[in-house]
């Protein structure tokens, strides 16, 4: 190995080969570097509508042409309309 190339932090392996190697007789458990964490998550739910399949191919097209994926052209589209009509959402 030249002098210049790094070995694996864990398994002190410096090829994919030998990291193989180590993974085939080691568990992360073996690491000291792992240690047990807790987090929370704090995701919101998210809902599903269902469109009809011509709409939906028709925002997927949309959607790649601007470089989004149909969820958030969908959710873009949705935001801006409700905030438009926001403003006369009282009016019976």
């Amino acid at each position: 190995m030249a002098e210049n190339e790094q070995k694996s932090s864990v398994s002190g392996a410096g090829s994919p080969e030998e990291i193989g190697e180590f993974w085939d007789s080691h568990t992360l458990d073996d690491s000291p570097e792992v240690r047990e964490v807790h987090f929370d998550v704090h995701a919101h739910r998210r809902r599903r509508v269902t469109l009809d399949p011509d709409l939906y191919e028709q925002v997927e097209a949309e959607a790649r042409l601007r470089g989004v994926s149909p969820e958030t052209l969908v959710n873009r589209w949705l935001t801006e309309k409700l905030l438009v009509n926001a403003p006369g959402r009282n009016q019976a």
